[in-house]
């Protein structure tokens, strides 16, 4: 059976049953806590909290998850992925235990003719929790299970919360036997890859609080609507009902798996274990990547780029260790679009944008092996010069983390040169950055106020927004809240949350900033701070009162700052206007991937993998003004999502949208857009469009700033300024000042090349005398000298080598040190005799840019280090005496 098989039985059962069908949210979750969407219930928290209303009863859906947690795990166990698909069926405040459990064993058991999924009751296993004697019973009752199937197990496994103050409550697990083949005997309660969860059926039915773990607190009492909340692994029912060992042998990724093989010359399940589970990696991460892409994120790194730059990392450098040291995802990835094509279209519509960015991401991440061989190449010489035997922790990690260069391959490429790596070091290294990651992580979260907290607002009903046709809003306050906690009043020099019925403020969404303003009322006055959504439908505003008190009840007046909302409106409205001209300019796949919209200014991120050429650029600029001198009318619609996709118009990557949506248009078609953010009427409001950058913000993704309406004036005024102030100084025509600056750079870089000169035909007067300065230190002849100020680092490199061939064959050592603006420069080379000593040149610059407060090394031979101390560097040539009488003692 299929695994979108599969899939769609779970919906028609469900639908049958009177559940509401939900299509898959995206895997970018609007909950700040979290990157991504994590598990089938994140997007459901809202209502399964009780902050937002549900608009249903009881739903089900396919819920599409990403899971890094545990990525380490990743082709070594039969059901981690870090993308899976979780079938969930969901009660708000309907039906509960009894109905839940009928359900699944209803579903799991029926025969495939019924619409079932046929598994044989006698391979099925449930646990509930320990205390839980309603669960049990009705498993009893409803299902074909003996008792002796039915394990009771502790709050560890079989207890539901988020860890944090809320619902919470016992839940129900059903597992799968795979027989004894795959392990002991005993049911779940073993803990045995032989026991497969299938199904978790989570009853909500407890409020707690105190809670001092997620296993450690106190029930208030009981939810006054209990929620039910279930979720199966689609990968798991599918590997079991396809007869395979494990998710990555599934129809959906199997494809990917076999294809890696092939490309590497290797047997699945022939070979080796470790090929296998490279093979495993490269499938889940492929497919993860895709479906990534396809819902909007890019590579990048920071946040949810970074997580995914990662796995496509994960999947290149697999297929390194497998062989294979070419690209290999542009066949990878259709593979995989060509798997998932039947259960997400989306890919096969979309592909030439995902790939150009998969593909290109390959492209940088193999030349960033390649620079980091190179540097891990000349670290292996170093430590085999120097007689080490061990690479340093510190490098291996500087060149993971510096350079992306994987902690595998550097101990492959190591252990082939004969050499070990501190592998201790390394992962206390890695343990600090992860502990440092986890507490930034904490500290974000904790920084989110407790969605509770919304709770009763949003009970009230969505927040109207009039500020389309408003500027000036009547309403009440609903609600005040201060670092997160509600409250009846803030007075003046407070900084407070406040929630009204109705207002004209926009709030920040859809890459437009949020409005500027006031809310005033009866004896006091409050200066908007920020506008945003907290919850989905509630207006949050950040005030600071700043005349008399306000209070929960009173009329409240919002205010919008008039020259500011128009001022963003332009700006907005100008963001489109660039869009249409660069997919007028550049083609249908250079679309949106991000936007900033404000007071006189927009940035623009786009798909696109390459700098646009000045004339570009002018084109686009060109087109985005004729929109402006055209004055078309900009108009706004209200319809259904698909009559808005029907009439064309573009719904922007990693965008939620509900069924009803809001249509912009300019000048009709020309510019037709799902936007939510306010705009000019008419495109000549928007004044002037004035582009000032272009520039990569990631592989295949560019960014262009511009101005808008009078910043844009105000900036071309400036460069007038600019050109007319040269052409007073340099008495030179305007258009002819590129000439006569190009004509005065190459003259003062020919005065520069003769200058340099001199300066190295004066260094060079002072060879003698520095060989003459050699002293003996043992048996090796040493130059330890300063020679001032403005010497070039190139210029003191050139001269030590002269200085050390006009010493001989006898073992030498020639350091020689300038300054430049206040930071010092150390060159030291060493000859044949010299090294046999055990005096590498790296070993000195390093400890005398170490001296200096700064760093340095280099090759055996010769090195350069330098610091912003320059007034230690005759302690740093002593240094480099000391340390080579100290090594040839």
């Amino acid at each position: 059976m299929k695994t979108a098989e599969i899939a769609q039985r779970f919906l028609d059962f469900f639908e049958k049953k009177n559940h509401t069908i939900v299509p898959s949210a995206s895997l970018v979750t609007d909950d700040p806590a979290l990157l991504f969407t994590v598990a089938g219930m994140v997007p459901f928290i809202p209502y399964l909290s009780g902050v937002v209303p549900p608009p249903y009863p009881r739903a089900a859906d396919v819920q599409k998850c990403i899971r890094t947690n545990d990525i380490e795990e990743v082709g070594k166990t039969p059901r981690h992925g870090t993308f899976f698909q979780m079938l969930g069926n969901w009660s708000f405040g309907d039906y509960f235990k009894e109905d839940a459990i009928r359900f699944a064993w209803e579903l799991l058991t029926a025969p495939e003719s019924e619409g079932g999924l046929a598994f044989d009751p006698k391979d099925l296993w449930v646990t509930v929790y320990e205390e839980d004697d309603e669960a049990r019973d009705l498993w009893l009752e409803l299902s074909s299970l003996p008792d002796e199937r039915i394990q009771r197990l502790g709050k560890d496994t079989n207890y539901w919360s988020t860890g944090l103050p809320g619902p919470a409550g016992p839940c129900s697990e059903i597992f799968f036997d795979r027989g004894p083949e795959y392990g002991i005997d005993g049911g779940p309660a073993t803990d045995d890859d032989r026991y497969v969860e299938i199904w978790n059926l989570v009853f909500m039915q407890y409020e707690i609080t105190n809670v001092r773990s997620k296993y450690d607190f106190d029930i208030v009492g009981e939810l006054p609507a209990k929620n039910i909340d279930t979720g199966m692994g689609l990968e798991r029912i599918a590997f079991i009902k396809q007869g395979v060992d494990n998710m990555y042998e599934t129809d959906q990724v199997r494809p990917v798996l076999d294809l890696a093989a092939k490309l590497a010359g290797k047997a699945y399940g022939q070979e080796s274990h470790d090929d296998d589970v490279r093979l495993r990696i490269v499938a889940d991460h492929v497919r993860s990547s895709l479906m990534l892409l396809a819902d909007g994120v890019t590579p990048s790194n920071e946040g949810r780029g970074y997580i995914l730059r990662r796995i496509m990392r994960r999947a290149i450098r697999s297929m390194r260790l497998l062989g294979v040291d070419g690209p290999t995802f542009p066949e990878l990835f259709a593979a995989s679009r060509d798997a998932m094509k039947e259960s997400y279209p989306e890919v096969e519509a979309d592909y030439a944008r995902l790939s150009a960015y998969a593909i290109a991401e390959e492209q940088t991440f193999l030349r960033t092996l390649a620079a980091g061989s190179a540097i891990l190449d000349q670290s292996v010489v170093e430590a085999k010069n120097g007689g080490g035997t061990t690479l340093s922790g510190s490098e291996a990690f500087l060149l993971h983390d510096t350079y992306g260069f994987p902690i595998d391959l550097t101990l492959e490429i190591a252990e082939e040169a004969g050499l070990s790596v501190d592998r201790g070091a390394f992962d206390q290294l890695m343990l600090e950055q992860r502990t440092r990651a986890k507490a930034d992580a904490r500290a974000r979260k904790g920084t989110i106020a407790d969605q509770s907290a919304y709770r009763e607002f949003r009970a009230h009903g969505e927040t109207v927004f009039t500020g389309y046709t408003e500027m000036q809003t009547e309403s009440r306050v609903l609600g005040i809240l201060i670092q997160g906690v509600g409250t009846d009043r803030a007075a003046e020099g407070q900084i407070a949350e406040v929630i009204l019925a109705e207002t004209a403020l926009y709030a920040e969404s859809g890459g437009q900033v949020a409005d500027k303003g006031v809310i005033v009322g009866p004896g006091y006055e409050l200066e908007v701070l920020d506008v945003q959504r907290p919850v989905p439908g509630l207006v949050s505003h950040t005030v600071e009162v700043t005349t008399g008190e306000v209070s929960v009840g009173a009329p409240a007046t919002t205010v919008v700052d008039a020259l500011n909302r128009h001022a963003a409106q332009q700006a907005h409205t100008a963001t489109h206007l660039v869009h249409a001209a660069i997919r007028d300019t550049l083609g249908k796949t250079a679309t949106q991937t991000g936007s900033l919209n404000r007071s006189g200014y927009m940035r623009f991120d786009f798909s696109w993998g390459s700098a646009l050429s000045p004339e570009t650029r002018t084109e686009i600029e060109d087109i985005a003004n004729n929109a402006v001198r055209d004055n078309l009318e900009v108009t706004t619609r209200v319809m259904s999502l698909d009559e808005a996709k029907a009439a064309g118009a573009m719904a922007l990557f990693g965008e939620k949208y509900g069924d009803t949506v809001r249509m912009v248009d300019i000048g009709g078609p020309w510019s037709r857009e799902l936007c939510g953010g306010t705009h000019v009427s008419r495109s000549a409001e928007v004044g002037l469009v004035n582009l000032v950058g272009e520039q990569s913000v990631g592989a295949s993704n560019r960014r262009v700033e511009a101005l808008v309406g009078l910043d844009a004036f105000r900036d071309l005024a400036a460069e007038r300024a600019i050109v007319s102030q040269l052409s007073s100084s340099l008495k030179t025509p305007r258009e002819q000042l590129p000439t006569r600056i190009a004509e005065l750079a190459a003259s003062l870089k020919a005065a520069e090349k003769k200058i340099a000169a001199f300066e190295a035909q004066a260094l060079a007067g002072r060879l003698p005398q520095l060989v003459e300065s050699a002293v003996a230190v043992g048996t090796v002849r040493v130059v330890a000298q300063s020679l001032g100020e403005g010497a070039s680092a190139d210029d003191v490199r050139s001269l030590a080598l002269q200085v050390r061939d006009r010493l001989g064959s006898d073992p030498a050592v020639v350091a020689l040190a300038s300054t430049t603006g206040g930071r010092a420069t150390v060159v030291v080379v060493t000859n044949d005799a010299a090294r046999e000593r055990g005096l590498a040149a790296g070993a000195l610059a390093k400890a005398a840019a170490g001296v200096l407060g700064g760093g340095g090394g280099g090759r055996p031979d010769v090195a350069q280090g330098g610091g912003t101390d320059a007034a230690a560097l005759p302690q740093a040539l002593e240094g480099i005496v000391s340390d080579v009488r100290t090594t040839i003692a």
